[in-house]
């Protein structure tokens, strides 16, 4: 037992967030409680990707602690650090953290194939750190609008399960060398086989009771090749609402989010499929945002 207690003790040493097992989740009780949090996954070298965001649907400054304040929602940028401490590329992050004070950091090696393992750590970080009803995943490259996606969110409140996203389908590839193979493929059935229903990656939410679930048994969650699947393999077996919302992966070319924002029902969040994120967001989230947005940043007193 001492041995498991200091294996345990040494894997949230690493997440970065405190130990909870079955026997001390009481120490959750003593978080702030909010709304939502929504973590924006990023990498240590998209800047532009980030300031495309605080550029358009993301609040700065005061106005983002207003937010928080104001209606319970939190947005932070999910960043972990480089394979070598304290490099030019966690400098530089440490120099945008004290300019803008809107990142959570884990103890994660960054890299493109870590991004399991990455979402895991961020659920698990989030969980600890805030009482939330709902906890969202965004990717940096995918256009939101917040006021839409709490009217979403805060329709399935009185739901005690639920894992809200697009939900979609795919073949489990595996050929050697071709983008997104599944190593595990064998696990899936015979070749040719589709995954199991799943949120797209590019943004989902899930309630508390499930981000609960995700912080105590995260040394035992098991990560495939994609991020989307690994983390809806975690909800197979239980007792889970999947909610599938086309509100929350809207086209950014005319007509899909630009006729719903003109007819007064804006997209929750925009995206395009072709390049699994906004095509060139950094040069072009400033356009979708003027084309598909709630009219303007978000300030607090407009999320109702």
């Amino acid at each position: 037992m001492q041995l498991a207690a200091a294996r345990a003790d040494k894997a949230d040493s690493e997440e970065g967030s405190p130990m909870v097992t079955r026997s001390r989740t009481s120490g959750l009780n003593r978080r702030r409680k909010v709304f939502f949090v929504m973590g924006i996954i990023t990498v240590l070298n998209g800047r532009k990707r980030r300031d495309s965001i605080r550029e358009t649907w993301m609040p700065q400054g005061e106005e983002l602690k207003r937010l928080e304040e104001e209606k319970g929602i939190i947005i932070r940028f999910v960043i972990g650090h480089s394979s070598t401490p304290d490099g030019s590329l966690d400098r530089a992050i440490n120099a945008e953290e004290e300019q803008h004070k809107d990142f959570l950091h884990l103890n994660h090696i960054e890299g493109y194939h870590e991004l399991s393992l990455k979402t895991r750590k961020y659920f698990s970080a989030a969980t600890a750190k805030w009482d939330a009803e709902f906890y969202l995943k965004v990717d940096d490259d995918v256009h939101v609008n917040l006021g839409t996606v709490s009217s979403t969110l805060a329709r399935h409140r009185s739901k005690p399960r639920v894992y809200i996203g697009c939900m979609k389908s795919g073949p489990v590839l595996a050929q050697k060398g071709v983008k997104y193979r599944e190593p595990e493929h064998w696990k899936f059935g015979e070749e040719g086989n589709k995954y199991f229903r799943h949120a797209a990656g590019q943004i989902y939410a899930i309630s508390k009771d499930l981000a609960i679930y995700i912080l105590v048994n995260r040394h035992i969650l098991h990560t495939y090749a994609n991020e989307d699947v690994s983390f809806g393999s975690w909800f197979i077996g239980l007792d889970v609402e999947h909610i599938d919302d086309i509100n929350l992966c809207c086209g950014t070319t005319p007509p899909d989010c630009e006729w719903k924002a003109q007819a007064g029902s804006p997209c929750g969040a925009s995206f395009d499929w072709s390049c699994s994120g906004i095509c060139k967001s950094t040069e072009r989230m400033e356009e979708v945002h003027r084309r598909c947005g709630e009219g303007g940043k978000l300030r607090p007193n407009r999320i109702t």
